[in-house]
């Protein structure tokens, strides 16, 4: 509950005006049944026109004011409120853009998008109605019974017997909500990505061409009606219970009633008319803000559930963070070394790689190759730091990635990776996601680099065509160059080609390969690949097998020594030409 509460701690100013207004409010509602007191009491027994004028007038001028500070109080705390929703959004956001990528590997996509989404949607009217309603109602309820007091105590006591009961029940109705919405926003989040993986551009292609349209249809509707069950029993959790309580505050007047013809039947003090009637009407001014505090307390007991479920993700920990005092370069001339580097994802499954020593000179060239799962694409992955090193270190022209600066490691490090990721935006949009201030000229030389202009060009939209969701209008080998233009128009000193020619047929491969080796000259180049004609040229070949170095020379050295190396480049050529 404090760390809730110091959600609103920027907000506390504006919080206060809210106070004001709803003890101003609650006071100036009080009022008024100690003028209908007189109205009966003394005004029109009286015959007194001019005090009953004046009495009316006030009860109206009352329920005026308290309806413009009603309006006021509940527009200051709606944009409170929704500030806060707004902080916890960014806050989530920013904190999952600084996890590392091991945590995207193993959370499914839904999960993140319902803990934004659903969770914190849920929690709207917490944020923006609990604490005025709190506030509101507990003002109401102190000032009302005050009022009962000075009207008639003894009346005021058979009013409150019950309430300490009431608390309890709604603490208990409180606590059983909890455990049901924790267990609703978990299937929430299964059915969020259940939707998000079988109706991706990806999911519809797989189900169909699998024909189990029908079957994920079933697995949905499952996920659906675990959910109808768990929002009907959140729903009716304590219902009964609730409901008891309202019938027994709308029954007391007639308690009310009774107990003080009781007590003037039986020789006890007499209450007059008037005294009765502000009561009851007081006693039932108490049982809207009583009722409504009881639920207001249900409903911060279920949202502790939403608030937990937040506080998980903002509590996670930070693996790759920048140092208290991170080192800038300004010039890079891309030295990249890997010292004695060992990596491992999971200690259970073993190390990922063993001992690498690679030195890669400015303007240098690396290949790394090998089978599957020998480590290629993370080692390369160590140089952005989208992993850290678990022993040795990887630096930059002298310095460990560790102690640069993000915005240093972005500058220095381009990526283009064999799971080309294009938004659902403009092709020009995409491109300058490298480099928002790119002029069109930019663009147009990137996309010659890269050899996708003409095709770009021949569009009915030119580069204003959406590339469509995940960029499925476009063909693999085009999104491929599309991502290649991307890396070309951000000019890094030094580029990581994972794959980066993979989806190419043989033609568009060697035309990309040009753009590439005129783009390298005078940068390094770490290149991962698995068709060895594309790194014939690099200054430096390692062979990778197990997370270990099992050879490192050129092409022509590495050939000499009959090794994995020449194993590779010959199983190459056969595959090469059983596709011819």
């Amino acid at each position: 509950m404090r760390r809730i509460l110091r959600l609103f701690r920027p907000y506390r100013g504006r919080l206060a005006v809210v106070g004001l207004l709803v003890a101003a409010s609650s006071l100036v509602a009080v009022a008024s049944p100690f003028m209908l007191r007189e109205i009966l009491d003394t005004a029109i027994p009286q015959g007194r026109t001019g005090l009953l004028s004046l009495l009316a007038l006030g009860m109206i001028l009352t329920a005026v004011v308290t309806s413009v500070f009603g309006v006021l109080q509940t527009l200051i705390s709606t944009t409170v409120g929704q500030r806060v929703m707004h902080d916890l959004r960014t806050a989530v956001y920013a904190q999952l853009q600084r996890m590392p990528l091991a945590f995207f590997t193993r959370t499914r996509t839904g999960e993140v998008q319902s803990r934004i989404a659903n969770d914190i949607g849920g929690m709207q009217a917490t944020v923006t109605s609990t604490a005025t309603s709190l506030v509101s109602n507990l003002t109401s309820v102190v000032a009302t019974v005050v009022a009962m007091l000075a009207l008639d105590w003894r009346l005021t006591v058979v009013s409150l017997l019950l309430l300490p009961v009431f608390v309890w029940i709604s603490r208990r109705v409180g606590r059983e909500r909890k455990k049901i919405t924790t267990q609703r926003q978990k299937q929430m989040a299964s059915m969020a990505a259940t939707v998000t993986e079988s109706l991706s551009v990806s999911g519809i292609l797989l189900g169909r061409t699998m024909g189990r349209a029908d079957s994920l249809t079933k697995s949905f509707a499952d996920e659906s009606e675990r959910l109808v069950d768990l929002e009907v029993r959140s729903n009716m959790a304590g219902r009964w219970r609730m409901s008891t309580i309202g019938i027994v505050m709308a029954a007391m007047p007639a308690v009310i009633y009774w107990a003080a013809g009781l007590t003037m039947s039986t020789g006890g003090a007499a209450v007059s008319l008037g005294t009765l009637v502000a009561f009851v009407s007081l006693q039932q001014g108490l049982f809207r803000p009583a009722v409504s505090l009881l639920s207001t307390g249900v409903q911060m007991q279920t949202s502790l559930a939403l608030f937990q479920r937040i506080f998980e993700y903002l509590d996670l920990p930070v693996d790759i963070t920048e140092p208290r005092k991170p080192v800038r370069l300004e010039k890079i001339r891309g030295e990249v070394r890997f010292d004695d580097v060992h990596f491992t994802y999971d200690e259970k499954n073993g190390p990922t790689l063993t001992g690498i020593d690679i030195t890669v000179p400015a303007g240098g060239s690396l290949a790394i190759v090998g089978p599957t799962g020998s480590g290629k694409s993370t080692l390369s992955y160590l140089v952005p730091r989208l992993y850290d090193v678990t022993d040795g270190s990887v630096t930059l022209d002298g310095v460990d990635v560790r102690d640069l600066d993000f915005d240093t490691l972005a500058r220095a490090v381009g990526v283009v990776s064999q799971e080309t990721y294009l938004f659902h935006a403009s092709v020009a949009e995409n491109l300058r996601f490298a480099k928002p201030d790119a002029t069109d000229e930019e663009l147009r030389a990137a996309a010659e680099a890269a050899q996708i202009h003409d095709h770009i060009a021949s569009l009915p939209d030119g580069y204003d065509t959406l590339v469509g969701e995940r960029g499925y209008r476009f063909s693999g080998g085009e999104k491929q160059r599309l991502a290649i233009a991307r890396t070309i128009l951000r000019d890094p000193p030094v580029l990581i080609l994972d794959e980066a020619t993979s989806a190419l047929d043989t033609r568009t491969e060697h035309a990309v390969q040009q753009a590439i080796d005129a783009l390298s000259a005078g940068r390094t180049t770490i290149t991962i690949a698995h068709r060895l004609s594309t790194v014939r040229d690099a200054g430096q070949i390692v062979v990778l097998d197990g997370g270990r170095t099992v050879e490192r020379g050129t092409h022509e050295e590495l050939l000499a020594r009959e090794g994995r190396y020449a194993a590779l480049v010959r199983r190459d050529e056969r595959v090469s030409s059983a596709a011819t």
